[in-house]
């Protein structure tokens, strides 16, 4: 392995900003979950998507297992979800031991195919097991096609749990993504655009649902002096210091998207002209933060795979990974109901066959940069 120090994918980028609300909370002995970092950090979030409301949480799983509950999915109930995603997207559908059945992505923006969803919604409505929810994933740093997803969902009176967890700042037709659907989830991962080491967010502008998710994220505790609780809660909120990370994230959200569509521009300025380099298209609708920069690589120079690719800038100290292994393809989901885009045609399959993600660490600079382009075509150029 080179000697370099290590290029990582994604990594924590502090700004310094953080330290001072950080500090707040040990000088005011404010460590404990809640308080006014919370509030602030809530507050502060809602105001930059322009939702009615958000409620900090201890991850992006931990807001979608709760927009689940607000929305009375219970055991038995089908919940759509985009197969290209995280395994995170569709575990809470298990924690309320509903059946998932994955929909497709489609090639224009690698999210939920509208063909996929509209196929799905059909032969299970005319089963009379219309989904409970749909939860659609909006895959590095794009937003889905929300009105012609939502059109559909409309249409069967289905909600729309958006998985905004790699895409907070991107927009959809002026929107900011996240706030298309009923509940809007977003993360706070180590690795994303903006960090608190690990927590979330859901927001929403149905305000009650949201006092509800609150009173669900700290046990369930009911109005009384004593302890006591009449329904099932769970220990799901952010603590007051790593608000306190976040509110000072949050300050430079823009620039580090200034900074993650620039890492593109140079990958796609120095690779796309090879030939052997596809990147993930931005949709006219919208404006892509471009968290992580991945494209299709269809590698003539050497009879291997993404695996040959990855293996070689390890060997260079670089971080890369495949794309998303679509969830209809693993292990715990075998058996799953899944549709294609179309009926002959796997786009989610296909995309984890031939896809990578490369380097996108605001941390990285240009000298590093350009060491990875340069490893890249040294192996496929």
């Amino acid at each position: 392995m080179s000697e370099r120090n290590r290029i990582y994918l994604a990594s924590p980028h502090m700004s310094g900003l953080e330290q001072r609300y950080i500090d707040e909370a040990f000088t005011s002995n404010w460590v404990a979950p809640l308080g006014p970092n919370v509030e602030a950090f809530e507050q502060e979030l809602a105001d930059y998507v322009g939702s009615a409301g958000a409620v900090a949480l201890s991850s992006g799983t931990a807001a979608i297992h709760l927009a689940l509950v607000l929305l009375d999915v219970q055991a038995g109930d089908i919940v759509f979800c985009s197969s290209l995603t995280f395994v995170a997207s569709a575990n809470p559908i298990l924690y309320q031991k509903a059946t998932p059945v994955f929909i497709d992505s489609e090639p224009g923006s690698w999210n939920m195919s509208p063909l996929a969803l509209e196929r799905a919604m059909k032969v299970y409505a005319d089963k009379g097991q219309k989904p409970r929810a749909v939860i659609i994933v909006n895959l590095y740093g794009q937003s889905a096609d929300y009105d012609s997803l939502k059109k559909i969902c409309d249409g069967y009176g289905v909600p729309i749990i958006e998985d905004a967890a790699e895409s907070l700042g991107a927009t959809y037709k002026g929107r900011m993504s996240g706030t298309n659907g009923k509940f809007g989830v977003y993360s706070f991962n180590g690795n994303k655009i903006i960090t608190t080491s690990g927590g979330g967010m859901l927001v929403s502008d149905d305000v009650e649902s949201l006092n509800k998710a609150k009173y669900y994220a700290t046990q369930a505790r009911d109005i009384a002096k004593h302890y006591q609780h009449s329904q099932i809660g769970y220990n799901y909120r952010l603590s007051n210091v790593l608000a306190g990370i976040g509110r000072g994230q949050l300050q430079v959200l823009n620039q580090r998207i200034e900074q993650k569509r620039a890492i593109f521009d140079r990958y796609f300025r120095s690779l796309s002209d090879s030939g052997s380099f596809n990147f993930m298209p931005e949709a006219s609708y919208g404006n892509s933060t471009r968290w992580l920069t991945t494209a299709l690589v269809y590698n003539d120079k050497q009879n291997d795979n993404i695996e040959s690719i990855i293996n070689h800038l390890e060997e260079n100290n670089i971080e890369s990974r495949p794309v998303w292994k679509p969830l209809h393809l693993q292990p715990i989901f075998e058996g799953t109901d899944y549709y294609c885009h179309y009926d002959n045609e796997d786009v989610s399959k296909m995309l984890f066959n031939y896809g990578i993600c490369l380097p996108s660490d605001t941390n990285m600079g240009l000298e590093n940069q350009h060491f990875v382009i340069d490893q890249l075509k040294e192996i496929i150029i």
